[in-house]
């Protein structure tokens, strides 16, 4: 096997302890096994360290960091890129799964193709792992106008080289906090689609994915206006173009198909 260098993973949990062990059992499952994974607990109220406290213990490449009072996601991810030693970058939340060829994969084609900033795509499941039947892919090639356009990559299937991106911090943006890190990234090196499902996203009925319209609008306009920093007119400009991107993308992009378990 090829050896790429250091992957670092960059895993912000909070209250996560029922599904945590499942993520990290998932990376140690890689094929490609140079990496860390950094654990960033935004002050969980659970048994979240408890749980992973073993494998703290058996695997020096799982390492834990506790942020000093709650932050927030946009925050904790900061805090953890901080800490990370690796070149390539990759996220991974505490109750998302990754296939066992995700980072070897990933690793050749952005190697082989010379690329900064990739994505693939991925399935979706239930919050008890059941498959939902939802496949998600996206343009191959992304530039700073289209990723301002529409948020295309899924959070748990980016990598970044940070030898040619650098260290991307974020404002601290409640929602969306995942688009504000591509919209840095982005400005730094194309992005390129990776064509294979190589992870599945876990929605959970208590996400914090906005579901109303207004309440989407609102965390869209933060986005450019806190984010980057726009004045109210362009932040209202590009809050527009982007929710009618992200519509495109569900349009044309989002696939559904029979799960192989409902088939009779």
């Amino acid at each position: 096997m090829m050896v790429y260098g250091l992957v670092s993973i960059i895993t912000p949990t909070w209250n996560c302890a029922q599904f945590i062990c499942e993520t990290i059992l998932a990376v140690k499952a890689q094929t490609y096994q140079d990496w860390e994974m950094i654990i960033q607990d935004d002050c969980s109220t659970d048994h979240t360290y408890e749980v992973i406290k073993p494998y703290l213990e058996e695997d020096s490449r799982i390492k834990y960091f506790c942020n000093e009072k709650k932050c927030g996601a946009a925050i904790t991810r900061n805090n953890a890129l901080r800490v990370a030693k690796g070149r390539w970058i990759v996220f991974l939340d505490s109750d998302d799964i990754w296939m066992p060829q995700k980072l070897e994969k990933q690793l050749k084609y952005m190697v082989e193709n010379d690329y900064a900033f990739t994505y693939h795509e991925y399935t979706e499941m239930s919050e008890d792992g059941k498959d939902l039947g939802v496949y998600v892919s996206g343009k191959k090639k992304i530039g700073e106008l289209g990723m301002f356009s529409c948020c295309w990559p899924g959070c748990l299937t980016v990598m970044y080289d940070a030898k040619k991106v650098g260290l991307i911090q974020i404002a601290d943006v409640k929602k969306n906090n995942d688009i504000a890190l591509w919209l840095k990234v982005i400005k730094k090196a194309k992005c390129y689609l990776l064509q294979e499902n190589l992870a599945k996203y876990r929605r959970r009925k208590g996400s914090i994915t906005p579901s109303s319209i207004r309440t989407k609008i609102m965390w869209h306009y933060i986005l450019f206006r806190k984010a980057e920093q726009m004045n109210p007119v362009l932040a209202s400009f590009w809050m527009c173009i982007n929710i009618l991107g992200n519509s495109y993308k569900k349009l044309f992009y989002v696939k559904r198909y029979i799960p192989t378990s409902l088939i009779k």
